[in-house]
């Protein structure tokens, strides 16, 4: 009799885990944004957000949980039940927090849901600038080494990040000027204070436009719809691709442990809602290319965008933690 009670009471706890799983999501959820209202990340999460409601057929609640660089959300996260209720809005700042000695904790603890989409760069001088194209300014690096000037924002800082995946495909010999943000650097750009600046599309997309800069190249394997005739800078440094896709990204993160049929609900869910016109009209408009990458892509491209990040921050010196001794292979 025993064993038949037993067998039953099994019986039922894995009816009720399927019937459970099959049923998801029962109730709302919660959308972990890691950055503060109005930023970028917080931005793509609410852009994407009606459209997995949508597809989820419950609503999700989005809170902001902003604080050390990302590490507070992506640890309210962790911290959460592995029930898919509670999922995280990240970007990429995880991912560099074990090399910069913020946190041990990055998205090797996560599973994917999707990778929504990431922000591209370009390589833009004055207008006036004797540079016409990428080529020539790599011609002049190389001849003079140390003499042409590029603006940036510090160590770790994106014209850094990219000036060291120039470096390592390339002759890139430059002297680099430190300004407080990629908007002032740009504008000593035009003032004359330096002769080059790796930027965020979306920080000098306006000023190409209207004619005061010129883009020589984005830093992606082809050109990109916000500025279509700026060509791509693997047309100039052919070894580019070797670190490439690369650039800030956003996506949508749940606990590792979270059930198989769980991950497939919420991630059906994220592929259809990153095709909704209203979220792929917003990141064309802020110059993010839409990736809706998930699987073992999503986190083949995760590992890719760690390797090169971590090493170039270590290249330029701004690694707090080398990145061989985290396990982090060169790429």
């Amino acid at each position: 009799m025993k064993k038949v009670w037993m067998g039953a009471i099994t019986a039922l706890m894995v009816a009720s885990i399927s019937v459970s799983a099959k049923e998801f999501p029962e109730r709302e959820m919660l959308g972990v944004v890691m950055w503060g209202a109005g930023g970028a990340t917080d931005t793509v999460a609410r852009a994407i957000n009606p459209a997995a409601e949508e597809a989820l057929g419950k609503p999700i609640v989005v809170l902001n949980k902003s604080g050390g660089a990302g590490a507070i959300s992506t640890a309210y996260v962790n911290a959460a039940p592995a029930d898919g209720y509670t999922f995280l809005y990240g970007a990429e700042n995880p991912q560099l927090h074990p090399v910069m000695g913020v946190a041990d904790l990055d998205y090797s603890k996560f599973t994917p849901i999707n990778i929504l989409g990431r922000g591209v760069a370009v390589v833009v001088v004055p207008a006036d600038s004797k540079y016409q194209t990428m080529a020539e300014l790599m011609a002049d690096i190389a001849a003079n080494p140390g003499a042409v000037l590029m603006g940036s924002t510090g160590p770790g800082g994106l014209p850094s990040t990219i000036g060291a995946l120039i470096a390592n495909s390339a002759p890139f010999e430059v002297t680099a000027i430190p300004f407080d943000g990629e908007g002032p650097g740009l504008t000593a750009m035009l003032g004359g204070e330096v002769d080059f600046m790796p930027t965020g599309i979306s920080a000098a997309a306006e000023q190409v436009k209207a004619g005061n800069m010129r883009a020589l190249a984005v830093v992606n394997t082809e050109p990109v719809d916000t500025l279509p005739e700026a060509p791509a800078i693997t047309d100039a440094i052919p070894e580019m691709a070797n670190f490439l896709p690369w650039g800030p990204f956003y996506g949508v993160f749940v606990r590792e442990d979270t059930s198989d049929d769980v991950v497939e609900t919420l991630t059906a869910a994220f592929t259809t809602a990153a095709k909704n016109e209203t979220f792929t009209t917003l990141m064309a408009n802020r110059g993010n290319i839409v990736m809706n990458m998930s699987g073992d892509e999503a986190k083949d491209f995760l590992v890719k965008w760690q390797q090169v990040t971590a090493w170039a921050l270590q290249d330029t010196g701004a690694a707090k933690v080398s990145p061989a001794d985290l396990g982090i292979p060169r790429p």
